[in-house]
């Protein structure tokens, strides 16, 4: 036998290293749930409303830039106008700005403004010689105003320009400018951003500042409104504190939320099947006192008896072989019922019927008959076995061994007691020839079942009334509860189909368990 190390019930190598997780909150869970789009979408809040207030500061100040550039432009066009009858007017002298008109230009005490006049083919004019002029790909029509954002000196500015015709003209944008054909002139002004920058802070100010109170303030409410909302989770856990551990009634579904509702039903239904099986254990206790009662109460009994006629001196050694022959059969009795309890317990653990293996459903048949043969020479009965050889069965079946030799056991006693002398009980093993189902069948020409009596045979202690045996009423309830651990089918029927009955041979009945099976070696 090899060595092995000792690992504990239930427990897997390696399984008590690993760290247990960490027990979550449900209200720390929805909290983060509710809070974190919240955290996430104020930034972006911030973001579009640092964009908006930008463009809302520049509206004003654009449409008044606008104005100035477009007053710049009517005299720089009027001065053109004057200038075009003076001899050297083909080669578009510098237009100076009036000194009024340069005033006007500079009264702005908050920012710097900026102008330039260029002539047709780009040359400066008039005005700062730092301020660029625009792209070619910023084309406009004459008297067209467009505004961009530029940088004078590494300062920024926002920038409005127009082109202009001398004397109201308008030029065509497909030809090239020609000697004689009319010039446009480029105005432009420049002013920095100071002013706009300050107000789309006071903007953001506005609309930020009281965030940083709403923000805190929502987060007090979104936790009070999420405490208020589990309320009930804790009223619920404080009435199943205070129940009675013997109190297995169903909680009340009235009082709890809607969403808890379905949660507080599978727990009554869990209570429910609780009961009904504390019931059934009960019920399977009490029977068992009774059942084992009655050897020990025989025990006693004759144990008394044969020590009260020793004491007297009565004793004869036939009184007291007959005396020690009932206290045999009254202890073969109780370590009858014993062991049928221990292998109802057996089935009924379902940990020790999950581990399974493949069995060989016809050489644990050959075996229960070998082993059952002695005591229906004993009843004269005629027990035999049908069915393939051990080692030529093709179809497994994957179960507990133990619990499948239970099965077989307790069909073939059950056969054997309900058998009058003279009878016949056949074990039988059939194949599936499609390899879904291996079937075993234990057939008997007793009494037969009523079909009245069918399924009540399978109930713990339960023994028909009229048979005249000598039984503990388990080994049915062992069987169905075996086949029902490994997904079989258990029927019952008679035999009155069979042709030629013997005189003393009843209707028989006839056990069929339908095994799932695969093949041998899968």
């Amino acid at each position: 036998m090899s060595a092995r190390t000792a690992v504990p019930k239930g427990a897997e190598p390696g399984v008590a290293d690993k760290p247990a997780k960490p027990q979550r909150s449900l209200f720390g869970e929805i909290l983060d749930w509710m809070l974190a789009p919240l955290l996430l979408i104020w930034p972006i809040s911030v973001a579009l409303t640092w964009l908006v207030a930008q463009g809302i500061a520049n509206k004003p100040y654009d449409r008044e830039l606008g104005e100035m550039t477009r007053t710049l432009a009517l005299r720089v066009a009027a001065q053109a106008a004057a200038d075009a009858g003076h001899p050297d007017a083909a080669q578009v002298r510098r237009y100076a700005m009036a000194p009024e008109a340069a005033a006007f230009l500079r009264a702005d005490a908050s920012d710097t403004v900026f102008y330039q006049v260029r002539g047709p083919q780009g040359g400066l004019l008039s005005g700062d010689a730092r301020l660029p002029a625009p792209g070619d790909d910023d084309a406009a029509g004459p008297g067209e105003i467009r505004w961009r954002d530029d940088e004078i000196a590494g300062e920024r500015v926002r920038v409005a320009w127009l082109h202009v015709l001398p004397d109201g003209q308008v030029e065509s944008r497909a030809e090239a400018p020609t000697a004689t054909a009319p010039v446009s002139l480029l105005v432009q002004v420049a002013e920095t951003t100071g002013k706009r920058t300050r107000l789309a802070n006071e903007i953001i100010k506005g609309v930020i500042l009281p965030q940083f109170v709403i923000l805190p303030l929502t987060v007090l409410l979104v936790w009070l409104a999420l405490a208020r909302g589990i309320a009930p989770l804790g009223e619920l856990q404080r009435r199943i504190r205070s129940r009675d551990s013997a109190d297995l009634s169903p909680i009340d579904e009235r009082h709890v939320p809607e969403e808890v509702a379905p949660l507080v039903r599978a727990i009554n239904e869990l209570l429910g099947r609780l009961d009904q099986s504390m019931r059934a254990q009960k019920h399977f206790l009490a029977d068992a006192a009774h059942q084992l009662k009655t050897p020990l109460a025989g025990l006693r009994t004759q144990a008394e008896f044969a020590q009260r006629e020793v004491d007297e001196g009565r004793s004869q050694p036939a009184d007291l072989i007959r005396s020690l022959e009932q206290i045999s059969l009254s202890s073969q009795r109780a370590a009858h019922m014993v062991n049928q309890l221990l292998a109802m317990a057996r089935a009924e653990d379902k940990e020790h019927a999950a581990r399974r293996s493949e069995v060989n459903l016809a050489e644990f048949a050959i075996e229960t008959v070998r082993d059952f043969v002695p005591r229906a020479l004993e009843r004269r009965l005629d027990l035999g076995y049908e069915g393939p050889d051990a080692d030529r069965a093709q179809l497994r079946v994957l179960g507990q061994p133990l619990l499948i030799r239970e099965l077989i056991r307790n069909l073939v006693d059950n056969a054997l007691l309900y058998t009058p002398p003279g009878g016949v009980v056949t074990v039988r093993v059939m194949e599936d020839p499609f390899g879904q189902v291996s079937v075993l069948q234990v057939e008997d020409t007793g009494p037969g079942v009523p079909e009245s009596e069918r399924e009540k045979i399978f109930q713990p202690f339960y023994r028909a009334l009229g048979t005249n045996t000598d039984g503990s009423g388990l080994g049915l309830a062992i069987v169905r509860e075996i086949a029902e651990q490994h997904e079989a089918e258990l029927l019952l029927d008679d035999t009155r189909s069979r042709r030629g009955l013997a005189e003393n041979e009843g209707p028989g009945a006839r056990f069929t368990v339908r095994f799932p099976a695969r093949p041998a070696g899968r």
